[in-house]
């Protein structure tokens, strides 16, 4: 009796998982849009692409708005630990050079946005520029493997840096870094 369940269970995944081939090989012949892609990797050097959401008193800001300054895109959440671990070294680092022409878009993904995005701020004394995105597009947009990933734009928005993980952007070196970022010049581009 007991081979005989086996052999159905057996045969029900069969059955399941032909469906799904045979579905699967429907939808890529039909030309329903349906494909399998892999998307690279945004590097160094590339565009980085514009944005627009709103920020924790509800007005929209976009990349776009900051050309001529340098940008750090840290995309985040607030229940992500090594991204917890990272904002007070971001803070600093925002202090050191928020009177320049450089601005901090802390991107938070978090569902529940403003709700836990506000007092996570508060609690952590944090001033710098935190944008909520509810939905998750960024990571869709700039193609992250998780949080924290950061970007830094350049004046003219190509990415120069990309950091996957926690990162002390405190540290001498970062600070020396964005001084000699900022000491160059913005050049717009035309057209």
């Amino acid at each position: 009796m007991g081979e005989l369940s086996t052999k159905i269970k057996t045969g029900i995944l069969f059955f399941i998982i032909s469906i799904g081939i045979v579905t699967l090989f429907f939808l890529i012949g039909n030309n329903t849009g349906f494909k399998f892609t892999i998307q690279p990797p945004i590097t160094k050097g590339a565009k980085a692409p514009d944005f627009s959401f709103p920020d924790l008193d509800g007005k929209n800001v976009s990349l776009s708005d900051f050309k001529g300054k340098i940008v750090l895109l840290n995309i985040w959440a607030t229940w992500c630990g090594p991204c917890v671990e990272e904002m007070p070294s971001i803070e600093r680092l925002y202090n050191k050079f928020k009177k320049e022409d450089f601005v901090v878009l802390a991107t938070s993904i978090d569902t529940q946005g403003k709700k836990v995005v506000d007092p996570f701020m508060d609690i952590h004394k944090l001033s710098f520029k935190a944008l909520l995105d509810k939905k998750g597009s960024i990571q869709n947009l700039y193609r992250t493997t998780g949080v924290p990933e950061s970007f830094i734009i350049d004046k003219n928005g190509v990415i120069i840096e990309k950091v996957i993980g926690s990162f002390d952007w405190s540290a001498p070196k970062i600070f020396q870094y964005f001084k000699n970022q900022l000491e160059k010049p913005y050049i717009p581009n035309e057209g």
